[in-house]
């Protein structure tokens, strides 16, 4: 049987589009990447998210093969933050700071994992800069978004100034967001985003 994260966990990434739910994740491995700038125009950008596919397919067909265990890849996620928080609202987008990263079995072990970077770097440089972490998010509030990645910002503005503090809630950590639907293959107004919001007990 293939394991598919999200199906196993359906309230990590399939959240409701009408209000925002309250979620404690646990730790996950992930294939990370960071960098910065504009998504839409930077060659750094295309290229981790090159890297990050590389690797998760080249771990993938190794632990098909070698322990008989098939996943389905999971989708892209961002790790989102900027000096200039603002900068999130009036989408200033030259200004982000971003880690991409994509979610990895954690039942493969590290030789099995050296040996997929091995081979995915044979066809792209850039996968040495892909490292394993694993990462921890616990008590987040989220909510999915449907539409242009462009027209998040009222959503965002929802969620910190009006959702958190009635709440009693303050953020803890970098915005989170999940890409459940591809941009080359899904018009921009159905494309559908996880907004994640790591948050602490005020």
């Amino acid at each position: 049987m293939k394991t598919d994260f999200r199906t196993e966990r359906p309230d990590l990434y399939s959240p409701k589009a009408d209000g925002f739910s309250v979620v404690d994740v646990p730790p996950f491995r992930f294939a990370m990447i960071d960098g910065r700038g504009d998504p839409n125009t930077s060659p750094e950008y295309a290229a981790a998210v090159e890297a990050l596919y590389s690797v998760s397919y080249a771990a993938k067909f190794a632990s098909k093969a070698e322990l008989h265990r098939d996943c389905v890849v999971g989708p892209l996620e961002g790790l989102w933050d900027a000096e200039r928080m603002a900068s999130f609202l009036d989408r200033s987008k030259s200004e982000w700071r971003w880690t991409m990263m994509i979610r990895q079995p954690d039942w493969i072990p590290p030789e099995l994992w050296e040996h997929a970077i091995a081979k995915a770097a044979k066809k792209r440089p850039g996968v040495a800069n892909v490292r394993l972490e694993t990462f921890t998010e616990g008590l987040s509030v989220q909510i999915l978004h449907i539409g242009s990645y462009d027209d998040e910002g009222p959503t965002l503005a929802r969620l910190h100034d009006e959702y958190l503090p009635a709440h009693g809630y303050a953020e803890t950590g970098r915005h989170h967001e999940i890409y459940l639907s591809d941009p080359r293959r899904v018009a921009a107004a159905k494309l559908k985003t996880v907004l994640r919001q790591p948050v602490k007990t005020r």
